[in-house]
């Protein structure tokens, strides 16, 4: 629900006043309170010490010890009371008559009169004598100066205060004054003093109760009164309050209210007369100065509407412009998937989201020749506008320099001097370029100081291609670049992309760095090229979360397939020697789904040891690729390296007969290979040395 100003102020007037008004009530009835408890606490003292200095103590120690002399005759013990609840009519009657020779004495009557005459003098609810029994913990009455039929009998006994018996055990017989309320006896305010003899003994004590009843109810009259009085004085305040807020400050917002109302609907009719400019308000305060901001703030907001509607108008011609260009980058790049049908040797997948309308990165893929595909994965400096025409510059002079069937290396150095040409602008471009050779799988590249690609071999996981880079593009005149060659095999991937993929940036300002993106592609390793770019970049988005994109983000993903050996599986590994357990498994679980015996298995893993460790130690090579083919009752093994070329074949077989001392050095590694097996044979082509065994059961 809303509230005018005017009523939420004087809701909170009314808050505070109730506030102020409780705290009053609260502190000055307590004050009150606390007055006239102390005015009877002093009262019922005062007039415990009078009773206690106008009785005859020698009367009263008279009484007290006839008093106790019967009361002890009735007590089953000395430090137990009479058990009156037990008595029968036998023990009353013998209790009467033994106190009523008390009542009858000169002692009694003397005393009671002095203490009934106090009593009533002044407006004492009882004033009595009594004896404080300490071996029974019982107050013992003597006189009770009542003269009505509920006195008490000398001889009746009540339980001692406890805060009294604490003062008796320090010796104080003088009881201060306490506040009681108990339900037999009401509200009372409590006090006794010490009855002593001339030589100092305690001899009883006069105890005087006042009752408190008219003092509750004085003080429930007095905070009544105050109550009425801090309410009128709460609606007086709460009116002068409205009625002055309201003339000097809701009536004034009210009227800038209306004004700034006015202005609005003036604009929307396109009309330049404004009730803010006509607006006086004189109030000498924060709300005259609020009118005249508002009345400057018009003008300001005028100037800026028109300003506004030119600015608007460019922008959107401009945003037209960049959309129309951003249709025209788009369609520049590969965006039809798949993009070669009829090809089934490899599947390739490529995405580009730049940050900005247009972007800088650019991916590009074509086949030179039948036999010839180009990769290219690129990024210019700079984002917008000037770095998507440098894109299509570039994009356009390495596609046409590949075409001609040059290597990588020589159209990214063809490329950089046409691009160093009048480049004022000082931008340029990084290049990574890759030519694949379809038919064998052989990969040339060069790379101009881009990211490093990713490969993953096939069974085996996606890992950093530490390229040796060369200068970027348009950087340098006459720079030179290398070019490396990698050989993909069936089921092998190769992921290339732009910084915009390491250099995604969470809130907290952490890169998503090539850590994680190697894991993601990991995580989804055997899915499809565009499956894998997908996944990748939903993981971009997961980590980046809602912090804008500050660079832009371009990936291609190639799977190549080799369709001649669909039937061999392949790995690829390091020729290292940690690599050779998960060499030997890979060849064990083959065999394994082949049902092959046991006794082929252990077989097959003493050659692959042999083999793999040959590799490793002799022939220099940077990466091995394993295959495997089997069926029904036979195996075929291929070992397939990088390094230099070695036929074992031709290695002659050493002369067993002879003892170890007497062969040659060498050989007996390649026998064994050969007695394990049913076949070996080698070939060396494209830089690769080709081992491959046969094994039957």
């Amino acid at each position: 629900m809303r509230l005018s100003l005017r009523k939420k102020v004087m809701v909170a007037v009314l808050l505070m006043a109730l506030i102020v008004a409780g705290a009053t009530a609260l502190v000055s009835y307590n004050m009150y309170a606390r007055s006239m408890e102390e005015h009877y606490e002093r009262l019922t003292m005062n007039t415990a010490r009078s009773a206690a200095s106008m009785v005859d103590v020698q009367a009263v120690a008279e009484l007290k010890d006839r008093t106790l002399e019967i009361y002890r005759g009735f007590c089953p013990d000395e430090n137990t009371p009479p058990d009156f609840e037990a008595f029968d009519e036998a023990d009353w009657d013998a209790y009467y008559a033994a106190y009523d020779e008390i009542l009858q004495s000169d002692a009694y009557r003397k005393t009671f009169a002095t203490l009934n005459a106090l009593k009533e003098d002044n407006g004492v609810l009882w004033l009595y004598v009594a004896y404080m029994d300490e071996q029974t913990g019982q107050g013992i009455y003597i006189v009770d100066a009542d003269s009505t039929q509920d006195a008490c009998l000398p001889g009746t006994c009540g339980d001692i205060e406890p805060e009294n018996l604490v003062l008796m055990e320090q010796g104080v017989y003088d009881f201060p004054p306490y506040i009681t309320n108990y339900e037999e006896f009401g509200w009372l305010s409590s006090a006794a003093a010490a009855i002593t003899a001339p030589d100092g003994t305690v001899v009883a004590n006069a105890f005087v109760d006042f009752s408190m009843n008219q003092v509750m109810a004085d003080r429930q009259a007095f905070l009544l009164r105050l109550a009425a009085v801090l309410a009128a004085v709460t609606l007086v305040l709460i009116v002068t309050l409205a009625y002055g807020f309201g003339r000097a400050v809701v009536r004034p917002i009210n009227q800038l209210a209306k004004a700034t109302g006015s202005f609005v609907s003036d604009k929307e009719r396109n009309q330049s007369s404004s009730a803010i400019s006509l607006l006086e308000i004189r109030t000498g305060d924060e709300i005259e100065n609020l009118s005249c901001s508002i009345r400057q703030m018009e003008q300001e907001i005028n100037t800026y509407i028109a300003n506004l509607t030119q600015v608007t108008a460019e922008r959107e011609r401009i945003g037209a412009e960049l959309d129309v260009a951003r249709n025209i980058q788009a369609s520049m790049l590969p965006c039809i998937f798949p993009p070669f049908p009829q090809r089934e040797e490899f599947s390739i997948f490529a995405s580009m989201d730049p940050a900005k309308e247009v972007g800088g990165d650019f991916y590009d893929f074509f086949l030179v020749d039948d036999d010839h595909l180009a990769l290219v994965m690129a990024d210019v400096s700079g984002k917008g506008v000037p770095a998507a025409m440098f894109m299509v510059i570039a994009k356009t002079l390495l596609k046409n320099a590949a075409q001609t069937g040059a290597s990588p290396r020589a159209v990214l150095e063809k490329v950089n001097d046409q691009l160093c040409e009048n480049n004022d602008a000082e931008m340029f471009v990084t290049v990574w370029l890759g030519i694949l050779e379809i038919s064998t799988g052989k990969l040339v590249c060069a790379n101009a100081g881009h990211e490093f690609p990713a490969i993953r071999r096939a069974g085996g996981e996606f890992e950093l291609f530490r390229d040796k880079h060369g200068f970027v593009l348009a950087g340098m005149e006459h720079a030179r670049y290398r070019e490396y060659e990698l050989t993909l095999c069936g089921g092998d991937t190769l992921f290339v992309y732009t910084d915009g993929v390491p250099e995604a940036t969470d809130s907290q300002n952490r890169l998503y760095g090539t850590d994680r993106m190697l894991a993601a592609l990991n995580r989804q390793k055997e899915a499809g090229c565009q499956e894998l770019i997908r996944g990748l970049r939903a993981d971009i988005d997961g980590f980046v979360g809602d912090n804008p994109q500050f660079d832009d983000i371009t990936m291609l993903a190639l799977e190549f397939k080799n369709l001649g050996e669909t039937r061999m599986r392949k790995m690829g590994l390091r020729p290292d020697l940690a690599q050779l357990e998960q060499a030997t498994a890979f060849f064990e679980n083959i065999l394994a789904e082949h049902n092959a015996p046991r006794r082929v298995v252990e077989q097959m893993k003493v050659v692959t040891d042999e083999i793999f460790s040959n590799i490793v130690f002799y022939s220099g090579a940077t990466a091995v690729t394993l295959g495997c083919e089997a069926g029904e009752g036979y195996a075929r093994l291929r070992f397939s390296d990088n390094g230099r070329p070695y036929d074992p074949t031709q290695k002659p077989d050493p002369d067993v007969t002879l003892p170890p001392e007497e062969r040659e050095a060498g050989g007996m590694g390649i026998y064994i290979v050969r007695k394990l097996t049913d076949g070996l044979s080698y070939y060396y082509a494209d830089g690769l040395n080709v081992l491959t065994l046969e094994k039957r059961w």
